[in-house]
């Protein structure tokens, strides 16, 4: 880049037509559309899906929450009726940072 500052105006030119033209050339040579036949994609879905539902269970869905824990949240909503979600789980971090 710094000796680009010393080039003379005539050879920056000279070399913007040059990448120019290669630009032209790589645009002329590269297909225009990526075109993909039916047999692949249904190749794709084959070996990719039974992949994800080999590798990746655990990363789906909600941890599992413990019985006692479930249970302790159904007996705050029936002692406890205008207590909406919210109450709850700020009731349940408050006890977890008591134990």
């Amino acid at each position: 880049m710094l000796c680009d500052c010393f080039k003379s105006r005539r050879q920056l030119e000279a070399e913007i037509l040059v990448l120019r033209h290669q630009l032209n050339v790589l645009r002329q040579r590269a297909p225009r559309r990526l075109h993909l036949r039916p047999e692949t994609v249904v190749r794709w879905h084959r070996t990719g899906f039974p992949l994800l539902a080999t590798e990746i269970p655990s990363a789906r869905g909600r941890p599992q929450i413990g019985k006692e824990v479930r249970d302790l949240i159904r007996r705050m909503s029936f002692e406890n009726r205008l207590w909406g979600a919210p109450k709850i789980h700020g009731e349940l971090l408050i006890r977890r940072r008591a134990l």
